[in-house]
């Protein structure tokens, strides 16, 4: 395989990464294959061999391969002319207690941040926002998920509400309660609990070690999969390549669509941020969801979902009269520390703990 990499264009690690994992996922490296040494592809592409390893490492984080001693990474991810093939290996116990303790978003931040929106907006923080979540904040979490997801979309597939649940609950009259939605088993109590609530039918497709099992994931009739693919509660169970790429082909068959809840992934340990089915899929059917409660605090009940394009249309049509849920104050707030870098900076902080702590 002839890479190209742009040395004036940073970082060159991703771009290497990007080009072997589109080959990966082509089938031009296929399962159980060799990747190139990392000296041979390290004088075919003129970087150093660090860049190299950094470039498989990530490879590895993410599912694509694995290195093995004395016979260099081998490609794990598998994909048939049908659904992806997995193991289909139960995992034999859950860790029910997964929830990992996080050091708490700086008061002294927050308290400043309270400060300054209070001092520089006024009156206007009274005043009502637009029943999709204030501009200011839509387009702050825009380019975030653009910087931080390599998702990138317009401001206006971007929807604020209080919490995951409120937004489950909408996603529901937007495609309808006449469908069948699937859930992992076991999985976040409250998606079962907003479903039985909304009286819509469900199935339970259960977890093995790599994600849905694969058996059920192709015998379910549902046809919306809501899936927490970085690491899955209560279980801690992530996704692989290979499992997030089966959910994408699973999905493109009728009209069908995933619910992505991108649960706890900003504290991922890899030195890139964890792929998203979102960035992945080329179906825009996809609705990805995420809040604040992990990334500052679980009293702010602020969450938001990023719709499929064509998806934008029929929601103001169907469910644009809703006000938004959150407050014009929290909702300042957080463009100010989404846009002034202090939102990153603490997900870096506890990041780089998380690497020292070796917590996984």
């Amino acid at each position: 395989m002839k890479y190209i990499v742009d040395k004036k264009t940073r970082p060159v690690y991703l771009q290497l990464y990007k080009q072997i994992r589109d080959d990966i996922v082509a089938g031009n490296y296929s399962y159980k294959t060799k990747l190139p040494s990392k000296r041979n592809l390290a004088d075919e592409t003129g970087v150093s061999v660090i860049t190299v390893e950094h470039a498989y490492a990530l490879l590895c984080d993410e599912g694509y391969v694995e290195a093995k001693e004395r016979s260099g990474y081998v490609v794990i991810f598998r994909k048939a002319d049908g659904f992806a093939v997995s193991d289909n290996i139960h995992t034999k116990t859950y860790n029910h207690n997964v929830e990992h303790n996080y050091p708490d978003f700086p008061l002294s931040v927050l308290s400043k941040t309270f400060r300054k929106v209070l001092n520089e907006h006024g009156e206007l923080l009274l005043e009502k926002t637009s029943n999709l979540g204030c501009a200011e904040l839509r387009n702050a979490i825009r380019r975030y998920l653009a910087r931080n997801r390599g998702i990138h979309v317009d401001a206006e597939q971007i929807i604020i509400g209080s919490g995951s649940e409120y937004l489950y609950r909408l996603i529901v009259e937007l495609l309808g309660r006449h469908r069948i939605y699937a859930v992992e088993s076991p999985s976040y109590k409250k998606i079962e609990q907003v479903y039985l609530a909304t009286e819509i039918t469900y199935e339970s497709l259960p977890l093995t070690s790599t994600g849905i099992d694969s058996n059920a994931l192709t015998k379910t009739k549902a046809e919306v999969l809501h899936t927490t693919p970085y690491r899955s509660y209560p279980s801690g169970v992530t996704a692989t390549a290979t499992k997030m790429h089966e959910y994408i082909h699973w999905s493109d068959n009728g009209n069908r669509y995933i619910i992505e809840d991108d649960y706890e992934s900003e504290f991922s340990v890899s030195t890139k941020p964890t792929e998203t089915l979102f960035a992945l899929s080329k179906f825009d059917n996809v609705i990805y969801l995420n809040t604040f409660s992990k990334t500052i605090s679980p009293s702010l009940r602020v969450g938001y979902m990023v719709l499929p394009k064509h998806l934008v249309e029929t929601f103001n049509k169907k469910l644009g009269f809703y006000s938004c849920t959150v407050p014009t104050f929290m909702q300042y707030v957080l463009t100010e520390l989404i846009n002034n870098g202090d939102f990153e900076r603490h997900i870096n902080r506890v990041r780089r703990k998380k690497r020292k702590d070796n917590i996984i």
